[in-house]
């Protein structure tokens, strides 16, 4: 099979490379996956670069998401699975080999039904940015009447985030830094956005929420934002994180969460009981089949250029930015 691959790590011109490798073959609970759309994320570049820990193997295919067909089962595997439409998720993790390849094996509950009604390229979106999101909303129980703000709006995990938190029922609020990434947020349910360049967040969720703030936030940048969260998010309210890139080791002001009982939650979506996830699956499976999730679509590239995909994420691309692999 045709697949990128690295053996050190590095920039993407120094360490991927594009070649011919075995087509693997699935063991026990195990399914292989005719990859069609591979999906890139910033994790991908960020353990390529070492900004994840060491090389886990002696070569490592990247990319935790993608989507196909399933063509062998392993032992243990319905047989009837063969042909099956799949979005994968979790490729990658604590294995060698991601989805930038023609197949890849993997569980086979990681290989999740895909509508009839999605294709390909839609499915390749989901995987970390939809189950992240889901964590991030959910992983306190239901929003139900509640308001959620969600920063980052328009990125990958806050767009999912909003449809999630607006389907589930609740009063959402966004950030976002552009007028065309307002627009990406509202399209998805956003009931408010606030342009953070221009208008105090915290003054305008306080202003939105009558003075007692939002019950939940979802947060993409956890110590850049803190000061803002703790204004906006109200007396027993959650801050649920997924990165704190900008400021990776704040500072926690211990006092101030304890007496008005913040709980702050750190989001991994690997990390997510099983529980959680599989609610996840069954929701977002059933949200693609009724058609009310929106994706994102960003640029495309075939495998033979997973740098230019790898250089379009490292440059902070709007959208999922995608790897066609047929």
């Amino acid at each position: 099979m045709k697949a990128i691959w690295y053996e050190k790590l590095g920039s993407a011109p120094e360490v991927l490379e594009f070649g011919e490798m075995p087509d693997p073959q699935p063991g026990p609970g195990e399914v292989r996956v005719a990859i069609h759309v591979s999906g890139v994320n910033p994790i991908d570049v960020k353990r390529r670069l070492g900004g994840r820990g060491t090389m886990a193997a002696p070569r490592v295919v990247p990319h935790f998401d993608g989507a196909g067909v399933i063509d062998v089962v392993g032992e243990g595997v319905d047989p009837g699975r063969v042909g099956e439409r799949v979005w994968l998720y979790a490729a990658q993790w604590e294995r060698d080999f991601g989805t930038a390849a023609e197949f890849v094996s993997l569980p086979a509950d990681q290989a999740v039904p895909l509508p009839e009604n999605c294709d390909f390229a839609e499915g390749a979106c989901l995987g970390i940015p939809a189950l992240t999101a889901y964590s991030s909303v959910f992983s306190d129980g239901e929003v139900a009447g509640k308001t959620v703000l969600v920063t980052g709006g328009a990125g990958a995990v806050g767009r999912y985030a909003v449809q999630f938190a607006r389907l589930a029922g609740a009063r959402v609020i966004t950030t976002v830094s552009t007028e065309e990434k307002a627009e990406l947020a509202t399209s998805a349910g956003a009931d408010h956005v606030i342009n953070y360049r221009t208008t105090d967040v915290a003054d305008r969720v306080l202003e939105i929420t009558d003075g007692v703030g939002a019950n939940r936030v979802v947060e993409v940048e956890f110590g850049g934002n803190l000061p803002t969260n703790l204004r906006a998010v109200r007396p027993g309210g959650i801050i649920a994180t997924y990165a704190s890139q900008a400021n990776p080791e704040p500072t926690l002001p211990f006092y101030d969460l304890m007496y008005r009982s913040i709980i702050i939650r750190p989001v991994l979506v690997f990390g997510s009981s099983a529980e959680l996830l599989q609610q996840a699956l069954i929701d977002i499976t059933q949200w693609l089949g009724e058609g009310s999730l929106t994706h994102h679509l960003g640029e495309r590239f075939p495998l033979a250029e997973t740098i230019a995909a790898h250089h379009a994420v490292e440059n902070s691309a709007v959208g999922k930015v995608l790897v066609e692999c047929t």
